[in-house]
Formats: C-alpha cells, sequence, structure tokens
C-alpha cells in the first residue's frame, strides 16, 4: 500500500461536515431538514457583483496581478476607510477567500512546530490551517457563562512559551458569536508588544453586529500597527460565499513581501471573481442596514427560544450569526447524528453543529452545540421548536 504524507495523516476532517452523510439519508427517505449547522447565509448577493462580471468583455481571461487587480484592492482600501482604517496599496493582498489569507500567515509567521494561541471555542478550521503551515493551535479556554470573553491577562500571559508565534481572533466570532471590547484588544496589544508575538485579526464578520455595540478593530490599538495581521472577505459581509475573494492586510511592510512570495507562487486569484467584489464597494448603506436588522431578528429568534428550553445554558451573542449553547445532553454529536436518523417532527428535522470539534481542549464542548441562525424567521422558528422537542424526546429514550 502506497503511504501518504504524515501531514495527510494529521490533516482534521471537518466536524461540521462529518454528519452530512447523516442528513443526506435523511434527505432520502423524504425529510425535511432545517440547516443549522453551517454558515451559508440565504441573504441576496447584491446584483452590483452579477452587473460587473456581466460587463467584463475581455477577449481574453488573463492572469491576474499576483497581488491581485489593482481596483480591488483599492477598493478594499476605500471599504477600510469608512471603518478609518487607512491601507497603503502594498498594505492588502487579494486572497483566495480568508482561508487563504489565514494559511498564509500562519506560514509567513512560524516554523514547524511553532504555536498560535487562540480562544476556544474557535472556528474549526484553523486546526486545518495551522496544520497545513506546521503549526500548532494552542487555545485560551473562554466559557459559555462569561459570554466566551477572554480570561485575564495573566491567564492568557501563562501560556505564552518561547515557540509561541501570534494570538489569532475572530471578532465578531464564530463560532461563539462574542464581540470583543476595545479594552480587551489593548490588552492583547500590550500582550503583544511584551512578548514580540503577532496579533492576527479575522474580521470577517465585523458589519454583523447587534443591539447598537460598536466593533473595534485590532487596527484600532494604537501602538501594535507592526503586530497586527487583518485576514477578510467578501464571504458574509456580501452573502458571496462562493466567490473566494478575501484579502491579507498589514502595515508590517516585511510580513507583506513575504506574503508576496506565497501569493506568487499560487500565481494568482480568480480574475473573474475579481471583477466583480470590485463593484461591491459601492453596495449602498441600506444593505448592511437591512441585512443587520435582518440577523438580529433570527438572533432574537434563535436565543429567546434557547432561554425557553429547559436546563439549556447560553449568553445571547452580539455578533456575527452563531451562538454557542450548553446543552441538557451528555453527547451532542451522538444528539446530532440522533436527530437526522431518528427523530422527526412531521417529516421535518433540525441539524446542529457539534460544538466539541471547535474545541482543542479534550473533553470540552462535549454537551454544546453552534447554531447558525442563516435561515429565515418561519424556518427558524419552525427549526427550533423542533430542536426542543427533540432535546425532551432524546432524553426520554
Amino acid at each position: 500500500m502506497l503511504n501518504l504524507s504524515k501531514r495527510a495523516d494529521m490533516m482534521p476532517a471537518s466536524p461540521i461536515r462529518k454528519l452530512v452523510p447523516f442528513a443526506q439519508e435523511a434527505k432520502k427517505r423524504g425529510v425535511k431538514v432545517y440547516h443549522l449547522n453551517i454558515g451559508q447565509p440565504d441573504i441576496k448577493t447584491p446584483e452590483l457583483f452579477f452587473q460587473a462580471i456581466k460587463n467584463f468583455d475581455a477577449p481574453v481571461l488573463e492572469y491576474a496581478l499576483s497581488q491581485g487587480n489593482l481596483e480591488l484592492i483599492d477598493s478594499f482600501r476605500e471599504y477600510y476607510k469608512k471603518w478609518n482604517i487607512d491601507f497603503a496599496q502594498d498594505e492588502i493582498i487579494i486572497t483566495n477567500g480568508g482561508s487563504e489569507a489565514i494559511i498564509m500567515s500562519m506560514m509567513a509567521i512560524g516554523d514547524p512546530g511553532d504555536e498560535v494561541l487562540v480562544p476556544e471555542p474557535f472556528y474549526a478550521n484553523y486546526n486545518g490551517f495551522a496544520c497545513e503551515a506546521g503549526m500548532e493551535i494552542k487555545p485560551i479556554t473562554t466559557k459559555a457563562e462569561e459570554g466566551f470573553h477572554l480570561p485575564s491577562k495573566a491567564y492568557i500571559k501563562s501560556l505564552i512559551k518561547p515557540n509561541t508565534r501570534a494570538i489569532m481572533i475572530s471578532n465578531p466570532g464564530n463560532p461563539t458569536g462574542a464581540v470583543y471590547t476595545k479594552e480587551e484588544l489593548v490588552m492583547l496589544g500590550e500582550i503583544a508588544l511584551e512578548h514580540g508575538i503577532f496579533l492576527i485579526g479575522d474580521e470577517v464578520y465585523r458589519e454583523f453586529i447587534y443591539d447598537g455595540l460598536k466593533f473595534t478593530s485590532l487596527m484600532d490599538i494604537a501602538g501594535i500597527e507592526d503586530r497586527v495581521i487583518i485576514c477578510d472577505s467578501i464571504s458574509k459581509r456580501y452573502s458571496a460565499c462562493g466567490a473566494r475573494i478575501g484579502c491579507v492586510c498589514s502595515k508590517n511592510k516585511t510580513f507583506m513581501k513575504t506574503i508576496m512570495k506565497f501569493a506568487q507562487a499560487r500565481l494568482c486569484a480568480p480574475t473573474i471573481e475579481m471583477i466583480g467584489a470590485t463593484a461591491l464597494v459601492d453596495t449602498a448603506k441600506e444593505y448592511f442596514a437591512e441585512v443587520n436588522l435582518e440577523y438580529q431578528k433570527r438572533r432574537n429568534i434563535v436565543y429567546d427560544a434557547l432561554k425557553n428550553i429547559p436546563g439549556v445554558v447560553c449568553e445571547k451573542p452580539m455578533g456575527a450569526f452563531y451562538v454557542v449553547a450548553k446543552l441538557p445532553i451528555d453527547n451532542a454529536e451522538d444528539f446530532a447524528k440522533w436527530m437526522l436518523t431518528d427523530f422527526n417532527v412531521n417529516n421535518a428535522t433540525t441539524m446542529v453543529a457539534p460544538a466539541e470539534g471547535f474545541y482543542a481542549t479534550p473533553g470540552l464542548g462535549k454537551d454544546e452545540v453552534r447554531l447558525a441562525y442563516i435561515l429565515k424567521e418561519e424556518d427558524l422558528k419552525a427549526a427550533m421548536g423542533i430542536l426542543a422537542k427533540g432535546i425532551e424526546a432524546y432524553n426520554k429514550r
């Protein structure tokens, strides 16, 4: 038998998608599945994106610059200026989604065996990104009862080792919906300066902040500009997940020159998608206001339903479109599978994402699930009703 690489053996499978075959089998049996397991929005992509592609009439579909089309880079610069962030043209590189931005960032700052500290629970694919870069994710444990906010500065500092290269945060958080305060980010900046490490900010959900809360970027913290790496994407902001357009941004010139080496090695991001993405900077403010209001309504439906289920523990998420909740069950993965194989209400069931895969600490998240409130209101109400009945039935088996 031919052997594959050790890296291939170490590469983790997605915990979000491992239950997909059970969902497919349920659908074959005629069961309607409400998908609360994955962050694929149903919000309409702005027409500007498609119109720009329709208007593209070059006779040859050429390679783009490895850095990305300058028009797209300038559109990102214009976008960030609306957030009072000023990036120069050479401080932004276009990537194949936010995923490539994170992978490239890890490859640029660390060597095999180096570590990145990440608040857990965290986006499960961070494990895979780190594996590709030869690095390791080390958790900063946060708690549902505390809204998944950061622990003390002393605790975080105690986790730093000589081979710690960065602290990475998702803000607003996937999977928690937590929004970090400016004080928390200032604390991380102090740690980065004291220990000579980078701060990686996965800020793809910055538009999705609720209840009048204000978003603070790592770029808003003075004095740490050379430590900050921003990874971004149009996927969730404009509901354009399939376009695979993101960017990595930093004022650290040495870091950006290194990222360019990786960008040249994969030639370029897709030309057509960059054409469409360039037009998105002209998206009306009303689009974001309407989307934000829609997600806030959906958040309230899910949170209110969870709080009405006996034994559930969760705090109201203030951003993104996810919530992590402790359920009154022993094994969330077994429960999620059972919901697909053995349970339905009027021939419909709800699919959730077991949260254990969002933790690095063994044993944590075993009784938790992540819910993505990405369905329209009536579907969310139906899905949450089924979930409540499912929990009750599961515990009576």
